[in-house]
């Protein structure tokens, strides 16, 4: 499997809806497929945009580091 490729430095604020689907891009190369997200509830998330986080599909922070 490839390294993933940051497609930014920070996070993407999402309002979600609860009880649907969302597809978090895990890189865009191939070997890598995105990450199906069920929404429990309603409201705003920070869906990842360094790709290196430990709580896949949300952001923890780790942008900062890189």
């Amino acid at each position: 499997m490839d390294a993933p490729i940051p497609a930014q430095k920070a996070p993407y604020g999402v309002t979600i809806e609860a009880g649907k689907r969302y597809f978090w891009c895990a890189c865009g190369r191939t070997g890598l497929n995105p990450l199906m997200y069920t929404a429990e509830k309603s409201g705003q998330v920070w869906f990842c945009g360094c790709k290196a986080t430990a709580k896949q599909p949300f952001c923890d922070g780790t942008h900062n580091k890189l």
